[in-house]
């Protein structure tokens, strides 16, 4: 196995890149769907925990082992998660977090699409359409949605508007560069301040969607909107630092263009 340091991570495939994000998904979707049973253990005797006991029930052995294996594979996964050909070089240890993050969210979207076949062939197949299928469709999505972010920061991808930027001398770069990164740090901060009370009082009080299947997607997405902002705001200065000796990149219309695409395109029509 090639070495790895915090400068260059370098391309090691194997199972891990796969096992450690389906392990960490499932630990996690059980601890977040049984949530309302640990939520009862930190939480004051009221009318609420009452009425999250009627319907969860309290935590058992396989919700702890759940919940311990979140943080264990979450950390496992951040050690030995491994740069793809086509992903960002320079690494560090929020990027070990973002890629992680995104590998996280590639399972998703594999799973959310294989929900909407699902209920595709029982809707339009079997006649026999699922109560749930929808709003678990919803909440993944939700969940991709907010992820996805913090991958497109570490990456790089976010949309960037080059215009200008690339007629600037180092220095200004620089300048941009830093009001940018202010500028986003400014608006985790202000996000947070502002929407931190409400995130937590529905994470407390388990608040649900209101449909026949009920998912907690309230309870759940607020709170992460929140901590994914943050996440994003501390990747955001990781990339200051990371990027701030390097030399300036000129971008040009060519820099939309796919190499792989090309070569497979002169393969084509040299076999024409």
């Amino acid at each position: 196995m090639a070495d790895a340091t915090n400068d260059q991570v370098q391309v090691v495939p194997g199972p891990l890149q796969i096992v450690m994000p389906m392990l960490f998904t499932a630990c996690f979707g059980w601890a977040m769907w049984r949530m309302p049973a640990f939520l009862m253990v930190f939480s004051e005797p009221g009318a609420t925990v009452d009425a999250l006991a009627r319907r969860y029930g309290t935590a058992g052995p396989l919700d702890w082992a759940a919940l311990i294996g979140v943080l264990i594979f979450a950390v496992l996964g951040v050690m030995t998660v491994r740069r793809a050909p086509m992903e960002w070089e320079d690494w560090g240890i929020f990027d070990r977090i973002s890629v992680f993050v995104g590998r996280v969210t590639m399972l998703l979207i594999a799973a959310l699409v294989c929900v909407m076949v699902y209920e595709v062939i029982l809707r339009y197949v079997f006649e026999k359409p699922t109560l749930w299928a929808n709003e678990m469709s919803l909440w993944m999505a939700g969940f991709i949605f907010i992820l996805s972010g913090l991958y497109a920061m570490q990456q790089r991808s976010h949309i960037r508007i080059f215009l200008l930027y690339d007629m600037f001398p180092k220095t200004m770069q620089r300048l941009c560069d830093i009001i940018s990164t202010a500028l986003i740090v400014a608006f985790a901060f202000f996000l947070f301040w502002g929407g931190y009370g409400e995130a937590k009082a529905k994470f407390l009080r388990w608040e649900t969607f209101g449909t026949a299947f009920d998912p907690p997607i309230p309870a759940t997405l607020k709170p992460m909107v929140l901590i994914i902002v943050i996440l994003v705001a501390v990747q955001a200065i990781a990339n200051l630092v990371k990027d701030w000796n390097k030399e300036p990149v000129v971008h040009s219309a060519a820099d939309d263009i796919d190499p792989d695409e090309i070569e497979r395109l002169r393969k084509q029509v040299a076999g024409d």
